[in-house]
This record gives structure tokens, C-alpha cells and sequence, in this order.
């Protein structure tokens, strides 16, 4: 058996070495020559050696077939992963990975220890979505601090801020006129749009 392992991995590069030049050190690797690894069949006529020392071929004590593969082995925390890549066009992101979650849950029977993740602009878009839904009241609880601290009175302070919600109103009808996803941008817009809007209510009140 392990003369066979060995022949395997005689097909491909193996490394025996290194050499050093400078600084810099170079692996020095072996692999059989193009003829006798130019096709299953050619792997199959090596000959190894047996016990008794006769010379036996290798497809005799082994099945060799050319099967495509990965050309290389990524890992992340030391698991393998594949990554399956898509450029999405003319549509938000957050409803096409939904979309691809709902088919891949429905078509495809994962085996046991697969699981898919969606990452890139999905990832940091629900990062940036998580943000926000902290940062939106919180800037929202800031706007009407300062408005009754300006004002003293909390009926003014609550007059200035109504306008916030018929901005947003206004926001939310423009995207939906545009069909427009809301969107990380179309976040930090609301918030604009909520200072500018109590501005010009200040600008009525005073």
C-alpha cells in the first residue's frame, strides 16, 4: 500500500528539498516525467514493486480514472470552503440572496457538515443595517434633545419634531416611486432628511 501511495504522489510534484539563495529559500520538487504521467493509462503501466520482487502495473492493484477537482484548497479556521461568486445587476442584494436562501433550502440536500454562507456586499450590508438600527434613534434622541433644549418647552420641541415622520413618509414614497431598495445610503439619507426637515420646522416656530 504504501508503495502504491508512493507512486500516487510521485504524479505530482513532490517535495524532497529546499536550496537557498540570499535570503530567500526555493523548494526543490520532483515528479515523474511527462511520458509516464500523460494519461491514466500510461499511470496504469508503472510498475511497483511487490513482496516477492515481481513488478506488478499499477492499474492492477489500483483504479485510476482523471476526475476534475478544486485547483486549490482554501480553508478558513482550518475547514475547507468554496466560494461560488456573482455579480448581481439590477436589483438590491438583500432580496437576491433571499431569494438564492429560499431555491438552495428547497433544491439542495446539503451532507452532513456543509452549511452555505453568504458573505461580500450581503455581509457588510447587514452589518451596516445592524448599525443603523442603532444609530438612527439614537441620532432621532438626539435631534429632540436639542430641540427642547433649545425651545425649554416640550410642546414646541414636539411641534418641530412631527416633521420627521411626514419627511420620512415623503422618503419612503420617493424610493418606492423610484423602486428603490432601502439601502445603506437611503439610510443615512433619512437621517439627513430628519435635520433638514426640523431646520425648517425651527425656522416656522421661531
Amino acid at each position: 500500500a504504501r508503495d502504491v501511495l508512493a507512486m500516487a504522489r510521485a504524479v505530482g510534484p513532490v517535495e524532497v528539498g529546499s536550496v537557498q539563495e540570499g535570503q530567500l529559500r526555493f523548494p526543490i520538487a520532483v515528479r515523474l516525467d511527462e511520458p509516464f504521467r500523460a494519461s491514466p493509462d500510461a499511470v496504469g503501466r508503472l510498475l511497483v514493486a511487490a513482496p516477492n520482487g515481481d513488478r506488478i502495473p499499477l492499474r492492477r492493484l489500483a483504479t485510476i480514472e482523471l476526475e476534475e477537482g478544486p485547483s486549490t484548497i482554501q480553508r478558513t479556521w482550518g475547514r475547507r470552503r468554496i466560494v461560488v461568486q456573482a455579480n448581481v445587476r439590477g436589483r438590491d442584494v438583500g432580496s437576491f440572496v433571499e431569494e438564492a436562501r429560499a431555491a438552495i433550502e428547497e433544491r439542495v440536500d446539503l451532507p452532513g457538515g456543509y452549511y452555505v454562507r453568504y458573505g461580500g456586499q450581503f455581509e457588510h450590508l447587514q452589518d451596516a443595517q445592524r448599525r443603523l438600527m442603532i444609530v438612527v434613534p439614537v441620532a432621532l434622541a438626539l435631534i429632540f434633545g436639542l430641540l427642547y433644549l433649545t425651545y425649554r418647552r416640550l410642546s414646541d420641541a414636539l411641534r418641530v419634531f412631527a416633521a420627521v415622520p411626514f419627511a420620512a413618509v415623503g422618503g419612503v414614497l420617493a424610493l418606492v416611486a423610484r423602486d428603490m431598495p432601502f439601502s445603506v445610503s437611503a439610510g443615512v439619507g433619512f437621517v439627513a432628511l430628519s435635520g433638514v426637515a426640523v431646520l425648517g420646522d425651527m425656522v416656522l416656530v421661531s
